[in-house]
């Protein structure tokens, strides 16, 4: 389901936007995303061993174990929020045979045999997985596309179920109640709705994550489950160093919104990674123990879905484009498009920020009386004027709020009003003005042949030929203007690594 039409059937798209909250999108939007990760976790319920024997007439499935479980209760009432949060549930096949297999194998060594879990891979890019009280696991497949082989997969999910084997989401969740009922005091104390708010908005920042002592507990546990499942239990303190290699590479685009990443509810020190070491040498030397699965891995996930999927649109450059909903935008030279969950976003020099997302228009209203309902607020009723963009009627409008000039663009497209909102700092009138036609004047309809050519990008393993090099397969890459850097990243090569025939290694392209 695309962001779009996500909020053509949300009531929450007709409430009131905020011209000043929507202008200082890049520093709220982390903030938003990490409350919403406060809870998590996941589930592939089809395994992928096949029994030689008969199956059961009356046979045990997960949520008939988990009925009368109150942690998986909890779990269950949170998991569409994280469904929603993240892109809905990845569907492949191959896949979810891949996890449920690393999972299965990791299950059968448990240090909680009874606990039943469910794994769910989420469709989004970003690179996280979490876990909920009662068994709910999740893994994106942005993770599965970095990760380079299933010990590493089975190294973050071995970690993730020790969070629940030592019940540290009930242990967090006590202490976000006990938060909740100090900004309750605080609000009753000051008389001010407001400050009881940002005392529990600090609270859930302060409780997004777990504990340093409870990640170092779920490091020891998940480890030791890892390497008893006959995985390469060094595999967590690799997966951990290439995770930070990732955050670096993200880092160099400062703009982009790591908030649902696996660092910022898991961050990684030096000596977090020692002890994952440490606790990976009770099992042998590295290198000499274990299995890291590679070969299984990268059949698992070729063809995986890599970035933007269809139904949320593609970002290609400085265009946003939408198969589905048939339409397409520019943004101007230097600006960089982030493809959220709730609307497409995007920043340009001189704190310039563009948002874009639509609504239902199942009435046929009149634009000029929809852009003064009340949804934007400090508008000038006396800017509102009607016009047309590429055929389609539409109507704009300015606003002013705090340090920001604001323009609003609606389109009207069959039974759906497209919005755009764009801020620049007040008195920039110039360059409020060029954006805003930028905007306007790309906005068109896709022609057939346009929407027909639009692939979304893959991960596709290739075996290495005499004659590549790091640098000829890297050129092959699509999606990234950074595409050596991108494809050392992806393959954990260091600087120095060399590549030879026969070696099988990941792409990106369509």
């Amino acid at each position: 389901m695309s962001r779009i039409q996500v909020l053509k059937q949300s009531k929450r798209a007709e409430r009131r936007i905020s011209a000043t909250v929507a202008a200082r999108l890049r520093r709220f939007v982390p903030f938003l995303a990490a409350a919403m990760i406060l809870n998590g976790c996941q589930t592939v319920l089809d395994q992928s061993y096949q029994p030689s024997v008969s199956p059961s007439a009356n046979p045990q499935i997960v949520s008939e174990v988990q009925k009368n479980d109150p942690r998986a209760q909890m779990g269950a009432r949170e998991h569409p929020r994280i469904l929603a949060s993240y892109g809905g549930e990845y569907k492949d096949a191959k896949t979810e045979r891949l996890v449920a297999r690393i999972a299965g194998a990791l299950t059968s060594v448990s240090e909680n045999p009874q606990q039943s879990y469910r794994i769910t891979i989420l469709n989004s890019p970003s690179i996280n997985a979490f876990a909920l009280p009662g068994g709910y696991l999740y893994v994106t497949r942005g993770l599965l596309a970095l990760a380079n082989d299933a010990s590493e997969v089975a190294a973050v999910l071995a970690h993730e179920m020790a969070h629940v084997t030592a019940n540290h989401g009930i242990e967090r969740q006590k202490r976000e109640e006990a938060e909740v009922i100090a900004s309750r005091v605080v609000s009753e104390v000051l008389s001010s709705d407001l400050a009881g708010k940002q005392a529990l908005a600090r609270g859930k920042l302060r409780l997004a994550a777990f504990s340093r002592q409870q990640e170092l507990q779920a490091d020891e546990i998940g480890i030791r489950t890892l390497g008893q499942a006959g995985y390469d239990p060094y595999a967590a303190a690799r997966f951990l160093n290439a995770m930070e290699d990732y955050s670096r590479f993200m880092s160099a685009n400062s703009d982009v919104d790591q908030s649902l990443d696996f660092l910022s509810s898991h961050p990684s020190t030096p000596q977090r990674i020692d002890l994952a070491k440490a606790h990976a040498r009770e099992f042998g030397e590295e290198g000499k123990v274990g299995d890291i699965g590679r070969d299984y891995y990268l059949n698992g996930i070729d063809g995986l879905l890599y970035g933007d999927s269809p139904e949320e649109g593609y970002v290609r450059g400085q265009t946003f484009l939408h198969g589905g909903l048939g339409i397409r935008f520019d943004v101007p030279p230097d600006f960089r498009i982030d493809n959220k969950v709730e609307a497409v976003m995007a920043t340009g020099p001189g704190d310039i920020a563009i948002r874009f997302d639509g609504v239902a228009d199942t009435q046929n209203q009149n634009l000029t009386n929809y852009i003064s309902s009340g949804w934007v607020t400090g508008l000038d009723p006396s800017s509102i004027k009607s016009i047309t963009v590429n055929g389609m009627p539409a109507a704009t409008a300015r606003a002013s709020a705090d340090r920001w000039d604001f323009d609003v663009t609606v389109i009207r497209d069959r039974t759906q009003i497209f919005r755009f909102l764009t801020a620049v700092p007040k008195g920039n009138i110039t360059q409020l003005d060029q954006t805003a036609n930028v905007l306007r004047a790309s906005f068109r309809h896709m022609t057939p042949e346009e929407a027909a050519s639009l692939k979304p990008l893959r991960v596709r393993v290739v075996t290495v030929k005499p004659g590549d090099t790091i640098t000829t397969l890297a050129a092959r890459m699509m999606g990234t203007d950074r595409k050596l850097d991108l494809f050392k990243l992806i393959n954990a090569l260091p600087t120095g690594a060399t590549i030879a025939p026969g070696d099988r290694v990941k792409i990106i392209s369509e």
